[in-house]
């Protein structure tokens, strides 16, 4: 944000909820227990991937990518607001706020490219079931995880980098956490730029990945349609219930923020919108990939049975 500016700003006030003082502290518990059940969610469905062979396909793996990019969106964002919610000066400093703005643009477009790879999964899974394995091998895996991750890394860092303008005062952010849209009114100068490479950056990690998880799903219903079995029809749609689930509830809550009419905006509601992405969702997903999932179900059953099995005095 301009290196002359960066040596005369040390911290920013993040307002937060201290508007509403009163309901800072229950907050702090409920947000710190609502983090712990994400760290331990998270977790589980990564080691559950990891330690049991039967989880070891290509839809798990993404799901590991996901897993790791809620973990990291949260701990970017959730211990800094608690602890503001006790701190007397509810500051954050320069350096930190720029990294939030950076790592949370780069997590969101990651995370939107991670789903449209899970959707094309879906589609080979279900058009093409013979070739499912051959076509999502583990090479393919791993270049499409990584194709996510370094397309969200130079669509959304990269061109803010450059283009990020130098911070005029007051320097108080009416927020819970830094974030591109919410400083954008903090720039000095001219942000036409900055906002033209946020709709291109936007269109090209957001629009386009929705557009493909439309089209896949599109596809994944004409051959559902085809399918004779009312059970076998039922089976194929189980197995995207999920990340339809997920899919939704993410673009629905940008569609929210971002499309509704000026005439609804307020502080406090963006404010409520953003804990949904940043704190409740990333603990609710491994939830709902897990507790409708036999598959997911039987792994904790033999990944537990091993533990204790290995834990038996001889």
């Amino acid at each position: 944000m301009g290196g002359e500016n960066s040596s005369i700003i040390n911290e920013l006030v993040l307002v937060g909820f201290s508007n509403l003082p009163q309901i800072e502290i229950p907050l702090f518990f409920l947000f710190s227990l609502v983090y712990l059940v994400n760290l331990l969610g998270n977790t589980a469905v990564i080691s559950l991937v990891v330690l049991d062979s039967y989880l070891q396909t290509p839809m798990y793996y993404f799901l590991c990518h996901l897993a790791f990019l809620n973990l990291f969106f949260s701990t970017i964002v959730v211990p800094k607001m608690i602890f503001n919610f006790l701190a007397t000066r509810k500051v954050i400093s320069y350096n930190f706020c720029l990294a939030q703005t950076y790592i949370t643009l780069f997590l969101e477009s990651t995370e939107c490219l991670l789903l449209a790879v899970m959707a094309v999964d879906r589609y080979v899974a279900i058009c093409y079931p013979l070739r499912y394995l051959l076509i999502m091998s583990s090479s393919v895996c791993l270049a499409l995880a990584l194709a996510a991750w370094t397309i969200g890394f130079f669509a959304s860092v990269v061109p803010l980098y450059f283009a990020i303008l130098p911070l005029c005062g007051p320097y108080v952010i009416d927020y819970i956490f830094c974030e591109l849209p919410v400083i954008l009114h903090m720039f000095c100068d001219d942000t036409s730029l900055l906002e033209a490479l946020m709709m291109t950056g936007g269109a090209g990690t957001a629009l386009l990945p929705f557009l493909l998880i439309i089209l896949s799903y599109v596809r994944i219903l004409v051959a559902v349609m085809r399918i004779d079995s009312v059970e076998g029809r039922k089976k194929a749609f189980s197995t995207c219930t999920s990340h339809l689930i997920v899919v939704t509830i993410y673009y629905g809550t940008g569609l929210v923020r971002f499309m509704r009419p000026k005439s609804l905006y307020s502080a406090e509601g963006d404010k409520l919108i953003s804990l949904s992405y940043a704190v409740i969702f990333p603990m609710l997903n491994p939830f709902i990939y897990s507790l409708r999932n036999k598959e997911v179900k039987g792994a904790m059953g033999r990944v537990m049975g091993k533990i204790l099995k290995s834990q038996k005095i001889p």
